[in-house]
């Protein structure tokens, strides 16, 4: 099992690059599709700026900003967290960790959470930045835990849930699953509700535990894997899970984009797609960021494709979020572009980093928070 792990790591960082819609049997990659004109409809006013730290740093990591009521949190990969007013960028807190930090930012009911490549969690107090608790787990952690105010949830890059008491961090239970041979560098972050611990596995499965103990209440495969190399089986569901009423949504790499039910984990519907980067949902269209670089915005009803945008080809997307009437969707070059909700054309664009926009847009209200690889936050509202 050793020998698989190591294998397992030493393609992490390939397979990102393959993620971005290049075929593992392409003799020349091509190039990021050159950016289209357009007539420009919506123009963003950048609100407020700050820098966090170094960002997502030189290896691909996948650091997310996170809100909580007024105060927006973010993280950058040498242990930087910072608090800050969300309407005026000011600075509430700062901690240097001094760690290396690779699943970031999880906030809620009082802790400000993050990961590290020692598989390490530590908690904050959300309004002094005071360290809390550090728990140790079975191996990295590469998206933020979550909370629901008594288990905090840990997913860990050997595809392992972990429930630590939200007070002291002890380990309340452990739910034990075989990864993949091969995986995306990157696993999908945890969701949790009152009484369900959600996650996406590297098997393209979806599972839903009871949080008090850790206990499977339903599993759905999502992906099956297929092809003849381990490269061609790769199915892991990295872009993290949507939970909307009653419904999940979610995106495999190599699979499919699909919603479940919530509580019984049964396949409302599907449609073949490939994505490392994940899903939006609004007014009955769900809308995903293949990994070839399309933006589709798939009718919930009939499962088919309102609209199409493939002029961001090989541009490493980020997830898409719903923002307005418009879908926004970050690039490898930082630019983030304004889709219409209606018909996909381009309504606006924005650079914002050039080192790249990986992490998914946050929204709240009529803003928009965008998080540059190089530790860039922005504040942006619809001049």
């Amino acid at each position: 099992m050793r020998d698989v792990i190591r294998w397992k790591h030493a393609a992490l960082l390939a397979l990102a690059v393959l993620a971005a819609g290049c075929s593992s049997n392409s003799k020349k990659e091509l190039p990021p599709a050159e950016l289209v004109d357009f007539k420009e409809e919506v123009v963003l006013q950048k609100q407020w700026s700050r820098s966090i730290g170094d960002g997502q740093g030189e290896t691909y990591n996948m650091l997310v900003p996170a809100i909580d009521g007024d105060t927006i949190y973010a993280g950058d990969v040498n242990g930087l967290v910072v608090a800050m007013d969300r309407n005026n960028g000011d600075v509430k807190w700062k901690k240097e960790l001094e760690l290396s930090v690779s699943g970031a930012v999880g906030v809620g009911y009082g802790l400000v959470m993050v990961g590290t490549l020692k598989g390490e969690v530590i908690a904050l107090d959300a309004s002094s930045g005071e360290e809390k608790w550090r728990a140790r787990v079975t191996s990295e952690v590469l998206a933020p835990p979550a909370n629901n105010g008594d288990v905090v949830v840990v997913q860990t890059q050997d595809d392992r849930l972990i429930g630590l008491d939200a007070t002291t961090g002890n380990q309340r239970w452990l739910y034990d699953s075989s990864p993949a041979v091969l995986t995306l560098r990157g696993t999908s972050a945890p969701v949790v509700t009152n009484h369900l611990a959600l996650a996406g596995l590297s098997t393209g499965k979806v599972v839903a535990l009871n949080i008090d103990n850790g206990v499977p209440v339903w599993e759905t495969r999502v992906a099956i894997p297929q092809g003849r190399s381990e490269l061609d089986r790769v199915v892991d569901i990295d872009g993290g899970l949507l939970v909307s009423g009653d419904k999940v949504y979610v995106a495999s790499y190599q699979g499919r984009v699909a919603a479940l039910d919530l509580q019984s984990g049964r396949q409302l519907w599907q449609r073949d797609a490939s994505s490392y980067a994940g899903v939006a949902q609004g007014f009955g269209t769900v809308y995903v960021s293949l990994s070839s670089g399309t933006v589709e915005g798939v009718d919930e009803r009939s499962t088919t494709a309102l609209w199409t945008n493939d002029s961001l080809a090989r541009r490493q997307l980020s997830a898409p979020e719903v923002f307005s009437s418009y879908v926004a969707v970050g690039d490898l070059e930082g630019y983030l572009h304004l889709l219409s909700q209606v018909d996909g054309r381009f309504v606006g664009r924005e650079r914002i980093d050039s080192d790249g926009l990986r992490a998914r847009p946050l929204v709240v209200g009529d803003t928009i928070y965008v998080f540059g690889n190089s530790g860039k936050l922005e504040a942006l509202t619809i001049k």
